[in-house]
């Protein structure tokens, strides 16, 4: 349990998807204008990340490593079958949210089908099998980093919004501010490397 704690906290806070590890920046910078939509960006990367740790674990361990499936030879083909998962689950994503939460899919917009090519859930994948972690510590890594991305998303998203009403020099409206933004909360995020 306490190794599981561990994985969880490391995932979120100390090695941050976005802030440490600088995956998943697209959604996190087109997506983090507001809150609303940050939160809702977030909440479905925690579900694709959480289900895709647990199937492409599944699918790794009993199919692609098996020994008894041609050795355990198929371990090359991860990568593609990963990405096949994970774009499977974001159809489902979307077309839940299509019916059911019609507001926030057309506030994602072109965002949410982006979480397929989102290098974050991809990266959990390949982390888990890379760490040869179990299919549960592989669930609980996929959890806290996504909750990791689900906190850097919505704290950006608070700053932007505040930083709207802020008087800012010519030279540094926009992009450029949001990028300092984001590599002063990296930063910030670096103090958490003393948890571990």
């Amino acid at each position: 349990m306490k190794e599981l704690l561990i994985i969880a906290i490391g995932s979120a806070l100390v090695n941050n998807v976005v802030l440490s590890q600088f995956l998943g920046i697209c959604p996190f910078l087109g997506v983090s204008k507001k809150v609303e939509t940050a939160a809702g960006m977030g909440g479905a990367v925690v579900f694709v990340i959480t289900i895709a740790s647990f199937v492409t674990g599944v699918i790794y361990k009993f199919i692609l490593a098996n020994p008894a499936i041609l050795g355990g030879k198929l371990v090359y083909l991860q990568t593609i079958v990963f990405i096949l998962v994970i774009a499977c689950l974001v159809q489902f994503v979307e077309m839940f949210l299509k019916k059911a939460m019609p507001s926030l899919y057309q506030a994602l917009g072109v965002y949410l089908p982006l979480i397929t090519t989102n290098c974050a859930v991809l990266g959990v994948a390949l982390t888990n099998v890379q760490k040869e972690y179990s299919i549960l510590a592989g669930v609980v890594n996929g959890i806290g980093t996504s909750v990791g991305f689900l906190i850097a998303i919505v704290l950006m998203a608070g700053i932007r919004e505040k930083i709207e009403y802020n008087d800012i020099s010519e030279s540094f409206r926009g992009t450029p501010i949001v990028l300092i933004t984001a590599s002063l909360m990296a930063i910030a995020f670096f103090g958490f490397s003393g948890l571990i």
